[in-house]
């Protein structure tokens, strides 16, 4: 019995002794692992007598069970002190500013639609859509288009295959067609804005295939040239965020207007740099007049009582001017490098008083 009490008290000391668990684990498998000394010692008690093997059995179960209480107890200790160094060498400040989410960024010819449709809104424009494969009446031939003109070609156009009747379908030249549709669908006064995709065969450092074009329509009986000026000029000096913004209106010639005016910006050239603003150059920006009458009229609206105006303008063309972009192309060019340093962040939504 004084060997087993030497042998619990050793034992009980190694484990107090344990510095770390896996120090502790290895004391418990010296101890009453299948080699440990009492294991060892309770494969000697067959060759006792009954009582002397009855009163050794139940004092090394005592050794044991003290053993283990020590052990689970010492292993705690060693587990909260683990935590408390790991918790010390983990710790955040939470006083730190936190680290700003990682989020998307939206493309400059997304911004520059939202800023168009929200100055045109705080005009009274509402938007309007449409197909993006039209028909020659929609596209060509209600807008007054001569068959002869070169944007019914294959070389300006993209046709779809002919149809049975051999009429072709069109991928649209312009958003037109959608003032075309407006006006055959509802009645005047007419107040739309027809921001959206077009196609034409140009490709280069201010062309593409595929482009954006924004156009405006007003229908009335009171509407003249000078809404038109008045219009126009409130939206670019908006745009551009230049309150004293000249424009300048060029006679000139589209199909589906008459009078046509061509519209430019004031800006200035000098050094080689563009700054749009008062200067001595002028930049044409879109085109712009009163809505022809044959329009009107292919259009089932009486020209001799109602009359309006309608521009357009290309949407990469206003974003290049505005954002210092030198190259249509790389607005498709997929770089999410490029869209990330280039891109505005969400949630920001432009205004007629903050474009962007």
């Amino acid at each position: 019995m004084d060997s087993l009490e030497q042998l619990q008290s050793s034992l009980i000391d190694r484990v107090a002794a344990a510095g770390d668990l896996e120090t502790l684990e290895q004391l418990r498998v010296q101890a009453l692992g299948k080699k440990g000394e009492l294991t060892q010692r309770l494969k000697t008690l067959g060759s006792l007598s009954p009582d002397e093997r009855k009163e050794a059995g139940q004092g090394l179960n005592r050794v044991k069970e003290a053993l283990n209480a020590a052990i689970e107890s010492r292993r705690g200790d060693l587990e909260e002190t683990a935590l408390e160094a790991r918790l010390a060498k983990e710790a955040i400040d939470v006083t730190l500013p936190a680290r700003p989410a990682e989020v998307g960024r939206i493309h400059p010819i997304s911004q520059t639609w939202e800023e168009l449709v929200a100055i045109f809104g705080e005009m009274g424009f509402s938007v309007a859509e449409g197909p993006h494969i039209e028909d020659d009446f929609h596209n060509f031939t209600a807008l007054n288009i001569h068959e002869s003109h070169p944007a019914r070609q294959d070389m300006d156009t993209f046709y779809l295959r002919p149809a049975e009747d051999g009429s072709r379908k069109v991928l649209r030249t312009h958003t037109s067609p959608v003032q075309i549709r407006t006006m055959l669908s509802e009645k005047p006064p007419i107040r739309i804005i027809v921001p959206g995709r077009t196609f034409r065969a140009d490709h280069d450092a201010t062309h593409s295939p595929m482009f954006h074009q924004v156009e405006g329509l007003v229908i009335d009986k009171k509407t003249h040239m000078g809404h038109l000026k008045g219009t126009l000029t409130a939206f670019c000096r908006a745009y551009f965020g230049i309150d004293d913004l000249p424009l300048r209106f060029r006679p000139s010639y589209f199909p589906f207007t008459e009078p046509s005016a061509e519209v430019d910006i004031g800006c200035s050239r000098e050094g080689g740099e563009l700054k749009i603003g008062p200067g001595k150059d002028w930049l044409e920006i879109l085109g712009s007049g009163m809505v022809h009458p044959k329009v009107l009229a292919n259009c089932g609206i009486d020209p001799e009582v109602y009359q309006g105006f309608a521009f357009g303008m290309g949407i990469e063309r206003i974003a290049m001017l505005k954002y210092g972009f030198p190259d249509l192309r790389i607005f498709y060019e997929t770089d999410l490098r490029w869209l990330k340093h280039y891109g505005f962040v969400p949630l920001e939504l432009p205004s007629l008083v903050r474009g962007s």
